[in-house]
């Protein structure tokens, strides 16, 4: 359930904020076992290790320091930790937000996590894409079909090169060799034209794809204090 920092000259952007707010859990130093009670009653148990707050702050940076917040979309695993980046402009899609705040939102959500957002500084997202800074590094792209409003981020960096953080577009690279969607999508066909449109764009710009729940590859991905330049 990974979180990314991207920091740039015209400012910060935090992309998703966990699945457990750092307040609801204590770290020992060994990893801890977080039980979620989502309000349509799914349960789910999460294995937490480092809090957020924490690995920002070792790499210099407090919830204040942050220019953006954007979220893949409104799913609990996500936005755990949003409401600490109240302050920052919140970059959101209508039909996304609308259901967030919607008088029930949807099952799969902890809108307590989220609260904070309604008042924020925010910014909606109208067109496909969305140029963070203005120079084509960090772009929002629409990716409906899992939720309303559902986005991912193309980050284009001097040494690592492109990579897409595609939110849950894909769960595992499964889905992807076996052509599988899941039963709980918003719309299951804008999630499969929103894929083919991926493939495009990732065989256009030769940019890596990092599947954002995929446990094999996370673990091989760089961790703060470490980063990707």
């Amino acid at each position: 359930m990974a979180c990314f920092l991207v920091t740039h000259p015209k400012g910060t952007l935090i992309w998703d904020t966990g699945a457990v707010p750092d307040t609801a859990w204590k770290p020992t130093g060994t990893a801890v076992t977080h039980h979620v009670v989502l309000p349509d009653s799914q349960e789910r148990d999460v294995t937490m290790i480092r809090p957020l707050m924490v690995q920002l702050a070792e790499v210099g940076y407090s919830p204040s320091d942050i220019t953006y917040l954007a979220l893949s979309h409104y799913h609990y695993d996500h936005t755990a930790n949003a409401n600490e980046f109240a302050g920052a402009t919140w970059l959101v899609r209508q039909a996304e937000r609308d259901a967030m705040f919607a008088e029930r939102p949807p099952g799969v959500t902890q809108p307590s996590t989220y609260a904070s957002l309604r008042n924020s500084k925010t910014l909606i997202l109208k067109s496909d894409e969305h140029d963070v800074f203005g120079d084509g590094t960090v772009v929002i792209k629409a990716a409906l079909g899992h939720t309303p409003g559902h986005q991912m981020l193309y980050v284009k960096l001097a040494k690592t090169g492109g990579v897409v953080l595609s939110g849950d577009l894909y769960h595992y690279p499964e889905e992807r060799t076996l052509d599988r969607v899941p039963t709980f999508e918003f719309n299951q066909e804008q999630t499969r034209a929103t894929r083919v449109a991926l493939d495009a764009f990732l065989k256009k710009t030769g940019a890596q794809l990092w599947i954002q729940h995929d446990f094999t590859a996370n673990a091989r991905l760089k961790k703060a204090p470490d980063y990707y330049e």
